[in-house]
């Protein structure tokens, strides 16, 4: 077996860099593609998860055990739609030249014009994780196909069964020569991420973009990297409590907690505390009355990282951590068919516990407790810049606080999560928690290259003769101009 194996890698390099190679003569051959054309594109994705929603449904319940129809259908599908829709609908807009002013200024009045074109990177590498396979390769697509760029695609290999779908999916409509799905284990995703692309874009763990980026280094090839990170909730003392543990428990147990923007831990006023463990409890039981078969609550996708998650908890007990499992109708998972995890708050746990050095990825919440704001703001500083950050509260000054005081790829206000639905702005981390930004019009700079283009005046006229030796009076004078304060 081991024998065989480089051959066979070989064979997959050879093939995805075949494609590459496709698709790239096909770009230097058809140009950038008209608005009609990018239009199209769209409209086919737009079109494949309209007719295949109920595969792609049973695809992911079938890759994690037990997964949430209508959340599938919710995040994965209409999810996808959206941002496909909202490029169709602005994409003429975004394609259009950028008028910029001349320097100096008086160039214009003589025909001289400065401006910005939007012209395709070309081909555009998209590695796509486990958790939101499907939304989390079309809507990055959005960009790329409104920017007008060709793609090959590396689905995650821990949702066989829904990379399959969508390898089927994109076959079915496109060409290799336009969009290409490549699926294989990590040797084929290493493989991928060394390929001379005019772009990448990765979506998953912090630890593996650090491979990414060293393979994508070896070609100099530009990165968009959306990570992940622990992304706080800091409840203020004016915050409707009961909202916003039901918030953040409904982001909690989303997909099981299984999202990069997941709340990762609380910070409450001390005073506050059973108030959240009570609210929290209550919403839970409101969403889920029961848990160990109940339809609406997602499994944990492998035992790897059943076993991960449980480990935190276990960790955080054996510290001195209070456990408590919000398990509303006491069921016993000790046996069950899925790797279903009831919500778990960690109540105050101390910086030695794994559960406060790893992101979660789970439905297990940590809760920590604060004297004032500045010591919140205090403990979210000492650590790495999250993707996200969720205020609730309703003072204004406060929350100006903790909004200028911290740093973080994006902010929900009185909510969590929510910031990345939004399509007008912009989605992406910062530091360890990624680098570049999509979505909406941003995604359509960020798949762009911006040519500069400058159109000098016709004629050798006074402003460019000065600038020509021999020197005299006219270019002192303009000197002497420029260097005043």
């Amino acid at each position: 077996m081991n024998a065989k194996a480089p051959v066979e890698l070989s064979s997959d390099t050879a093939r995805m860099n075949a494609i590459l190679a496709l698709q790239k003569a096909a770009h230097l051959r058809d140009g950038a593609p008209s608005l009609e054309k990018r239009i199209d594109w769209l409209n086919r994705c737009i079109g494949l998860l309209v007719d295949y929603s109920d595969e792609i449904e049973q695809a992911l319940n079938a890759d994690f055990g037990a997964r949430s129809i209508e959340a599938t259908r919710f995040t994965d599908v209409a999810g996808s739609i959206g941002p496909l829709k909202f490029a169709r609908a602005n994409v003429a807009k975004w394609m259009k030249t950028e008028k910029r002013k001349t320097t100096p200024a008086i160039l214009a009045l003589f025909g001289a014009k400065a401006e910005v074109q939007f012209q395709p990177k070309g081909v555009v590498g998209v590695i796509s994780p486990w958790n939101f396979p499907v939304n989390l390769t079309f809507a990055p697509l959005a960009g790329i196909l409104a920017a007008g760029n060709r793609a090959m695609i590396k689905p995650s290999e821990f949702t066989p069964v829904t990379s399959a779908l969508m390898a089927k999916m994109f076959a079915s409509v496109f060409s290799e020569e336009e969009v290409a799905v490549i699926t294989g284990g990590p040797e084929v995703g290493q493989a991928f991420s060394g390929l001379a692309f005019d772009h990448m874009i990765f979506t998953g763990a912090t630890g593996v973009a650090k491979h990414v980026m060293r393979a994508a280094a070896e070609n100099l090839v530009p990165l968009t990297l959306e990570l992940g990170g622990k992304s706080p909730v800091i409840l203020g003392k004016s915050a409707d409590f009961a909202t916003a543990a039901a918030r953040v428990m409904n982001g909690k147990t989303l997909n099981a907690g299984q999202i990069c923007l997941a709340p990762d831990y609380v910070l409450t006023p001390e005073d506050r505390l059973e108030t959240f463990v009570g609210e929290a409890q209550a919403s839970v039981a409101k969403m889920f009355p029961t848990i160990k078969d109940n339809p609406d609550y997602t499994a944990i996708v492998a035992q790897r990282h059943y076993d991960r998650i449980m480990g935190y908890v276990e960790d955080a007990r054996a510290k001195g951590a209070r456990i408590v499992q919000i398990n509303p109708a006491d069921e016993d998972f000790s046996q069950q068919e899925h790797r279903r995890i009831p919500p778990t708050l960690i109540i105050n746990p101390t910086d030695d516990m794994k559960v406060m050095q790893e992101e979660i990825f789970g439905p297990v919440l940590p809760v920590k407790t604060y004297k004032t704001v500045q010591e919140a703001i205090g403990y979210v500083n000492a650590h790495d810049r999250p993707l996200g950050l969720y205020y609730f509260g309703d003072d204004a000054t406060e929350r100006d606080l903790v909004l200028k005081s911290t740093t973080s790829g994006g902010v929900s206000v009185n909510d969590v999560v929510m910031h990345v639905a939004q399509e007008e702005l912009p989605f992406g981390g910062v530091g360890p928690a990624g680098m570049g930004s999509y979505h909406g019009h941003d995604g359509f700079l960020e798949f762009s290259h911006k040519k500069a283009i400058f159109t000098q005046m016709k004629k050798d006229i006074g402003p460019l003769l000065q600038m020509r030796p021999p020197y005299g009076a006219a270019i002192r004078k303009y000197l002497a101009g420029e260097l005043k304060r």
